[in-house]
């Protein structure tokens, strides 16, 4: 059953359900491999425009969507804008660092526009966004909203629930977006028989932490 959940409540709630894992950090340094039906490059400004069944992978990272514009700065870092067909939304997935003997975990996210920023590692979601959590095949959490910002790097992630005017092709200005809702499912309970709690992640492990502000994209 869906809940409405200040933004506030809700992002702390998914930093202690989120915190076992955090995302492949090695995905960063991975080549950009994309398929597409038709590209256009320009050489003298670094950019690409890939049409047509897009779909781009780096390292466990997979895009898809009907359209990707991408760039590259004078650095080496990549930035990419996934748009989805009319209607439809674009699709993120990546796989996330476990403990030793943990199941393996994946988030995944869809929206109609999904941003990715190579330099701060950010994956940024707009328009309809959800964002998935999953350990093995199981569904565990699921947040929406109007944008939704996940950093890479630091395991911060925010959501934006507001409402925005989104225009339609008559012109209209329709509100879009909304509450923030989400599914959030409890922690394993201990084995049975156990006699005390099970022990927490090692103090290296990162967790994800609740921010009360937007940030990232690709620029």
């Amino acid at each position: 059953m869906k809940h409405r959940i200040l933004p506030i409540l809700l992002l702390t709630a998914m930093a202690c359900t989120f915190g076992v894992a955090h995302a492949e950090k090695a995905d960063r340094a991975k080549p950009m491999n994309i398929e597409a039906d038709a590209l256009r490059h320009d050489e003298l400004k670094q950019t690409s425009v890939f049409t047509g069944r897009v779909v781009m992978t780096k390292g466990s990272i997979v895009l898809r969507g009907a359209r990707l514009d991408v760039r590259q700065d004078a650095d080496g870092y990549q930035y990419g804008v996934v748009t989805a067909e009319p209607g439809k939304r674009a699709f993120f997935r990546q796989k996330r660092d476990t403990l030793p003997g943990a199941p393996d975990e994946f988030i995944e996210g869809e929206s109609e526009i999904i941003e990715y920023d190579g330099k701060a590692d950010n994956v940024r979601f707009i328009t309809r966004a959800e964002l998935r959590r999953y350990r093995g095949s199981v569904l565990n959490d699921e947040i929406t909203g109007a944008v939704i910002v996940y950093n890479n790097l630091t395991d911060v992630f925010s959501v934006d629930g507001q409402r925005r005017p989104s225009a339609n092709a008559a012109g209209d200005a329709p509100a879009t977006g909304g509450r923030v809702r989400a599914v959030l499912s409890p922690k394993d309970p201990p084995a049975s028989g156990a006699g005390a709690p099970a022990p927490a992640a090692p103090a290296s492990a990162p967790v994800l932490r609740p921010s009360n502000s937007l940030g990232g994209g690709a620029k």
